[in-house]
């Protein structure tokens, strides 16, 4: 769960965060807070960059297009969540926004986009990816916004693999059929969650995967999930046996 204050506005920023310190708002950030919620100076609301924690804030100065803010009292320490990763085979622009915002929400790290042999959106709009993680941590009182990966091929990517990292993929041939069991084998500690993309790995990268000693594949039971719905299993599932879920 989030903030106990999730009926208050909450604003990402990117200046750093103390007692007194000035916050300048972006004209998009004026015009939501000005404009569409009609705040005026001397209202309140929680802002947080990601390092610093959460911390009530005050407008100071308002006009149609700009507006600042002064922060006044922490609210709640950073708290950054599990050490994980999600790499996944990217997809339209709807679908790919929802997956974005549910990894937001299940405290992901970094979103890793990967081009496989089967990936059919092969182009990535990494600013709308950042403004929909920013978007789902306003919004749940999420502390933590993923950074966010330049796409790379599937090959390169585990060229460059850190092998301390684990690297769960989720795959139907997985010999295990229970994921909660295979999981249960891994050791907590720096762990990554792999989606293809809608038509599975080409054999090849799946052979590939399995041969890798830091790599584990894991089930989603017998039943064909859309790639975002599978998103959304797999980090839960990972984040119950290994995260902090526990």
């Amino acid at each position: 769960m989030g903030s106990d204050n999730l009926h208050d506005v909450r604003l990402f920023v990117d200046a750093p965060l103390e007692a007194g310190a000035a916050v300048a708002c972006t004209p998009e950030q004026a015009n939501y807070l000005v404009n569409v919620l009609r705040l005026g100076a001397g209202a309140e609301i929680l802002v947080f960059n990601g390092r610093d924690g959460e911390w009530r804030a005050r407008l100071v100065e308002t006009g149609k297009r700009r507006c600042a803010l002064r922060s006044l009292t922490p609210t709640r320490p950073q708290q950054n969540g599990p050490d994980l990763h999600y790499v996944f085979a990217p997809l339209k622009h709807a679908r790919l926004d929802y997956m974005v915002q549910k990894a937001t929400e299940l405290g992901v790290a970094h979103l890793q986009p990967v081009l496989t042999r089967r990936t059919v959106a092969a182009r990535v709009n990494l600013e709308r990816m950042r403004a929909n993680a920013i978007e789902a941590a306003e919004q749940c009182g999420v502390l933590r916004v993923p950074t966010v990966g330049e796409p790379m091929k599937l090959e390169m990517l585990l060229a460059r693999w850190e092998p301390q990292r684990r690297l769960i993929f989720c795959d139907e041939a997985a010999e295990v059929a229970s994921p909660l069991a295979a999981l249960a084998t891994i050791k907590a500690g720096p762990v990554a969650v792999l989606i293809g993309p809608e038509g599975g790995f080409d054999p090849a990268e799946r052979t590939s995967l399995r041969e890798k000693p830091y790599a584990s594949a894991i089930s989603l039971g017998p039943r064909v999930m859309r790639a975002d719905t599978a998103a959304v299993a797999a980090l839960a599932l990972v984040n119950a046996a290994l995260g902090d879920w526990r």
